[in-house]
This record gives C-alpha cells, structure tokens and sequence, in this order.
C-alpha cells in the first residue's frame, strides 16, 4: 500500500490513490453545479436570502404558493451566479440536487420552481411598486448586515468609465480613443 501522502520519486510528488474507491453515478444525483454550494452557506452565514424573504411582499393569492419568497429568490440569483442567465433552464433546475438544497423548503425533498413559476416570481411578483422599493433597499441593506459583522478599516473608491455614444456634433461630447467613438463619457463612482 502506497504512502497516503504519495510518493517522491527524484523530487516529483506522485499521488496514489486508493482504487478500492468507486464512485458509483446515480443520474440526477449528479450536478454540474456544487460550486454554488459554498456561496449557499455564505448566504446562510450573513443571511441575505433571510432578508429579502423578510422585505419582499407576497402578491399570490390563493393555496399556490409551494415555495416562499426567499427560496425563489434564491433560485433567480443563485441560477444567475450559476450562469443561467434567464429562468428557461429553471425546469432543469428544478430537478437539480444543489438547486433544490439552495432553494430550501420543500424543494429539498421535491423540486425547485418550474420555469413558469419562475417566470411569474421574476416579471409579476418581483415587479410590484413595494417589491421594486424593496430590491433597489437591499444592497444596503446587505452592506449593512456585512458591516455589522465585519467593520471596515478602510474604504477603497473604485472610480469606472464608460461609453454613452452619440451622432452628430451634440454638446459635450469628444472623440474618445480608447472607445474609437464621439460619445459621452461619464465616470462612475463606487
């Protein structure tokens, strides 16, 4: 039996494994996704989803609503960090192991949202007057509660720019290199 730590052969650090090991593959047990899982403790640990479930107010109506707030709001930016970039895979996703834990609830033991679940969270309930108040609230809110744990010692400010282009001889605008165009050119500041 081989040295757990490998073997150094002339300077080269070689691994054996155990091949006793087997790794049996189960379908859907599967995923391409369990980087996310980290980002879902992290989550935990702050509690941001926790903050949004309590500021986003519920719109449905009627005995529909297998997945709270939270958990849907999970799946839409867990799924955005994951690289989905709309809800169309989210039927896929619904099924998917680590989407179902990130999702929490009922999905750990059945299913994330469909995609048309989704699809109405996103552009019915997200969309609300309070809702869009309580999203544009959050990222402070979130600062806050990172802040409260963790004070910071110093502030960097990150200043960007970037392209508005324009056409024609409109007030203010300059030829800008870097873009190859006559355009606007605001900096922005975070």
């Amino acid at each position: 039996m081989a040295h757990p730590m490998g073997e150094r052969e002339a300077g080269v650090l070689r691994l054996d494994f155990d091949r006793r090991l087997k790794v049996e593959f189960h379908g859907s047990k599967v995923t391409s996704d369990a980087g996310l899982l980290p980002y879902r403790e992290l989550d935990d640990a702050v509690g941001l989803s926790e903050i949004a479930g309590d500021v986003l107010t519920d719109s449905r109506r009627g005995k529909n609503g297998r997945h709270d707030l939270g958990g849907q709001f999970r799946q839409s930016v867990f799924g955005r960090l994951g690289g989905y970039d709309d809800v169309n895979d989210a039927d896929r996703l619904s099924l998917d192991p680590v989407m179902r834990w990130i999702v929490g609830g009922h999905a750990v033991m059945k299913q994330a949202a469909s995609s048309s679940q989704m699809g109405r969270f996103e552009t019915e309930v997200l969309a609300t007057e309070e809702n869009l108040a309580a999203l544009a609230y959050l990222s402070g809110a979130w600062i806050d509660r990172v802040h409260d744990r963790h004070p910071p010692t110093e502030i960097i400010l990150d200043m960007d720019s970037s392209v508005s282009p324009t056409h024609g001889d409109q007030e203010g605008t300059a030829y800008n290199g870097h873009f190859g165009c006559t355009c606007y050119h605001p900096l922005f500041l975070f």
